[in-house]
């Protein structure tokens, strides 16, 4: 359910970014962080795409939200390698 996308192709980590829910974006980070594996929450979240190829930070970026955009980029420390992060 955690990694379920829509139509589009969307999990709900993007579609939290997408509508600029900040509070949600946390509660689903918080839950894939506790019932997930770091592989799982790396890709699927972190790195997944949409049948547009967009990503979470991709949605936050597009709808104009700071505070998703660096709630994600600390996500993406926290999890990722340097060289993923940059890239």
């Amino acid at each position: 359910m955690l990694f379920g996308t829509d139509r589009a192709g969307r999990t709900a980590w993007q579609s939290a970014s997408a509508y600029g829910k900040l509070e949600l974006l946390r509660k689903i980070w918080e839950f894939a962080e506790e019932k997930q594996t770091n592989v799982e929450v790396k890709i699927k979240l972190l790195l997944g795409t949409d049948s547009e190829g967009m990503t979470a930070w991709h949605y936050a970026a597009a709808y104009g939200s700071l505070d998703l955009l660096h709630k994600i980029w600390k996500c993406a420390e926290e999890k990722l390698k340097t060289g993923e992060v940059k890239s």
